[in-house]
């Protein structure tokens, strides 16, 4: 039982108890959270995640269940707030039927006046199969909307669940369920902010901020808006009241990299309800002019044209109950600390919780944000496309103030899914006309509830209007380029294309082995063995690795060594893609890979390990999104080294290149200087005959902006190569819980990738050493006091030794 202080709002999270419609089962359960875990928690399932244990567990999705609690309340006049609650769910109060909800992205208040009674409540919350209600809503439906081949649980696209939840070629199929975000009571009929509309405008040195307040209850009662140290007040005369603040010579805020991430203060109160923001001034837009290519893509941001580098974001775990803010802090960090300054948030997944806005505004990440619809077909009844209206202003209203906020997108590749299908190839018109009332739909709420919102229909999508090939045509808008694995076609066929923005390109790997023991034991160590390819979901996903590996590199010589290769070949594949699109600016202006995270321990697209372990691709990746950089670009037999530069200022490049032996010797090749701006700079031209057959490329560049870097170009397959015994040899000294090691080798060796048998971070990693150059590598152990024992791999040991 808890008290309920009035008139306060009341949090009802906390614990519950869980039962099964069969009288099977009964546990406790902590809301919010999702029921799979509270299983797990109380010993009646094993983990989910270990071994093949998916396959045993999606009975539990097939029964209702029911959460109960008793809740005592001194005053009985109450409002009652649910959001997260996930999906098909009936919440009764004193036996009486007070919600029934199919909506796992919407925000619901009821009156509970002449309910809740002053004492004693009862309380339940009955969770639905969610699975058995899509199979109904799919048999109901005029015609078939059929669904993406990566769900094996079907009909998830008729719910308004998270689309991964059944299933995805990466994630697992367990269909959880559970609440995930506000579970309280507030007291009814009192003044009530029911939302903030804030609008920011810039001209020449000043920013006007306007901030209207949505009220409820609260004629008469007095209100003040403070901001940025001024502060507007009165009564309230109506349902709303709007306040205007013009700031001059502002403090901006920035996309990391670009200058600091300012955050003003916002305050607003209505008789006793307060409601605060941080608000980031900034300008920013998506331009999209058309030019003799085609349809441009890039953002600008505070009259920066700005390069986007980053990733793809999907859920931070596949049960919902085991996601935290400091974990999703410590993945975002990681993607600020590889240079990126975008995520996408995609559109399978989830709205995410408002604190992830508030990090990405701290942290400097823009946002570009998926409405969740994703590679499926779905409904467009009147029925449904309210509910998708709301869904939309319960989210714009809440999100849209954030400074990080890029663009709003209405799906991801649902242009794509009305060719992917034998119902939809039949019947184009028909599912054509489907798919334009519900992205209408949905832009048409986000413009109601945002006028000044950026909208972009879909992703990929060639331009409002345009329902062509954006996985092929690279000549306007953004891009999704997938050839390289779905088809595959070489790394090379990166350099095929010129896309004016990649929103999505990829390549799978391994998670590292400190990840494949938290599901498998040694004896599954194998690439063929079934618990591996339990935690393969894309079909084909292990042979490509495999026979991507005889294409470029001698084959390995044990499982970790295969493992170490997969993320070295995977790193490689990315860093193809984004050296060569960076060296391509202004025509390209962002590259956003697939994917930065993992639902679960999984073979997949990700940098970072389910969690957030660094794989190599995310060490290259900071080497590789650097602000200053030269990419060595492969043109008709030669080599052109090219700067680039994404700072707001021009900076002085100097790069020096070098042929390196496979023992390491380095003979000069020559030198250039020159300014580079906002467009990429050919810096220096290389000759066919510049390398011998077993040389390889190493080139260096300083900046005057202190950019100090280099890089190993490989212009022939890895295996072509006769590398020399490495020797890599390591000392390594602890203080204050930091440990340094020092690692040196006798010849050239490449990705050197150093392992910890504790959690923690690596300075770097995947580096290339070069014989008398000893590296200092430091190592921060995630637990104090931790005593790592370190292992070395680079190629030479990995693909020449016995």
């Amino acid at each position: 039982m808890i008290p309920m202080p009035h008139p306060a709002a009341v949090d009802l999270c906390g614990q519950w108890t869980l039962s099964d419609d069969t009288g099977q089962y009964d546990c406790p359960m902590s809301l919010p959270g999702d029921a799979i875990s509270a299983l797990h928690d109380a010993g009646l399932i094993p983990d989910p995640y270990w071994g093949r244990n998916e396959y045993d567990l999606r009975w539990i999705a097939d029964r209702a269940w029911t959460a109960r609690r008793t809740v005592h309340l001194d005053h009985a006049n109450v409002v009652l707030v649910v959001s997260g609650l996930d999906t098909v769910a009936t919440i009764t109060w004193n036996g009486i039927t007070v919600l029934s909800v199919a909506n796992s992205f919407r925000t619901f208040r009821s009156d509970l006046t002449g309910i809740a009674t002053t004492g004693e409540n009862d309380v339940c919350i009955t969770f639905h199969s969610n699975p058995k209600a899509a199979n109904d809503a799919a048999a109901a439906h005029p015609f078939p909307l059929p669904f993406s081949s990566n769900c094996p649980i079907p009909n998830g696209n008729l719910l308004r669940k998270v689309q991964c939840d059944f299933g995805w070629d990466w994630n697992i199929a367990l269909a959880p369920f559970g609440l995930y975000g506000d579970l309280r009571l507030e007291p009814a009929r009192t003044p009530r902010i029911d939302r903030l509309a804030i609008r920011q405008d810039h001209v020449a040195g000043l920013a006007t901020l306007s901030v209207t307040v949505h009220v409820e209850d609260a004629l008469e009662a007095p209100f003040s808006v403070t901001f940025a140290g001024q502060t507007l007040d009165g009564e309230i005369d109506g349902d709303s009241v709007t306040a205007i603040f013009d700031i001059e010579n502002p403090d901006l805020w920035w996309p990391a990299g670009l200058g600091p991430q300012t955050l003003h203060d916002l305050t607003v109160q209505v008789g006793d309800a307060v409601d605060t923001r941080r608000i980031g001034l900034r300008h920013m837009e998506l331009i999209t002019d058309k030019d003799a290519t085609g349809l441009g893509f890039k953002f600008r941001v505070n009259g920066h044209d700005t390069f986007a580098k980053g990733a793809n974001w999907i859920p931070a775990d596949a049960l919902a109950g085991r996601i935290t803010e400091d974990a999703v802090r410590d993945l975002l960090q990681s993607a600020v600390d590889a240079n990126m300054n975008m995520i996408r948030v995609w559109g399978g997944g989830r709205y995410e919780p408002t604190w992830f806005y508030d990090l990405c505004d701290q942290m400097g990440l823009m946002v570009w944000q998926d409405f969740m619809f994703s590679c499926n077909i779905y409904p467009s009844t009147p029925d449904y496309l309210a509910e998708v209206r709301a869904e939309v202003h319960d989210n714009v209203a809440r999100m849209h103030h954030h400074a990080c906020l890029a663009v709003w997108c209405g799906d991801n590749e649902l242009i794509g899914a009305l060719t992917w299908y034998p119902e939809t190839k039949a019947n184009r018109d028909l599912y054509l006309i489907n798919y334009d009332r519900l992205n209408r739909s949905i832009e048409a709420a986000l413009m109601e509830t945002d006028p000044a919102a950026i909208w972009w229909p879909s992703s990929p999508s060639p331009g409002p209007m345009d329902f062509g090939d954006a996985w092929h045509d690279d000549s306007k808008g953004d891009m999704h380029f997938w050839s390289v694995w779905h088809e595959g076609r070489d790394f090379d066929h990166y350099r095929d294309v010129s896309p004016r923005f990649c929103s999505e390109f990829g390549f799978q790997s391994y998670p590292s082995m400190s990840t494949i023991r938290r599901f498998a034991d040694p004896a599954d160590f194998n690439i063929a063995a079934p618990v591996l390819e339990s935690h393969q979901k894309n079909a084909g996903g292990n042979a490509r690795i495999a026979e991507t590996m005889f294409r470029y590199f001698r084959w390995p010589a044990k499982f970790e060594d295969f493992v170490y290769l997969s993320q070295v070949q995977q790193g490689l594949a990315i860093k193809t893609a984004v050296t060569h699109w960076r060296s391509l600016k202004p025509h390209c202006m962002g590259t956003l890979i697939w994917q930065l995270n993992d639902t679960w321990p999984v073979c997949s697209w990700a940098s970072l390990d389910h969690g957030g372990n660094w794989k190599l691709l995310h060490h290259m990746a900071r080497d590789f999104f650097q602000p200053v950089a030269v990419s060595a670009v492969p043109v008709d037999g030669t080599i052109v080294l090219r700067g680039i530069n994404d700072r707001r200022d021009t900076v002085d490049l100097t790069v020096t290149a070098l042929a390196v032996g496979m023992g390491g010797r380095t003979r000069p090749l020559g030198q250039a200087t020159m300014p580079v701006g906002a467009e990429a700079v050919d810096m220096m031209t290389l000759p066919a005959d510049a390398l011998g057959p077993q040389d390889m490329l190493a080139f260096t560049w300083e900046g005057s902006d202190g950019t100090r870097s280099g890089d190993v170009f490989a212009p022939h397959p890895y295996k072509s190569y006769d590398l020399r015994p490495s020797r890599l040899v390591h000392e390594a000294t602890e203080e204050n819980g930091v440990w340094t090691l020092t690692v040196a080798a006798e010849a050239l060796a490449l990705f050197v990738a150093i392992e910890a048998d504790v959690p923690g971070r690596f300075s770097d990693n995947a580096f290339s050493l070069f014989p008398g150059f000893p590296a200092q590598i430091t190592f921060t152990p995630k637990d104090a006091g931790a005593t790592p024992q370190f292992t070395l791999r680079d190629l030479y040991s990995a693909t020449c030794t016995p």
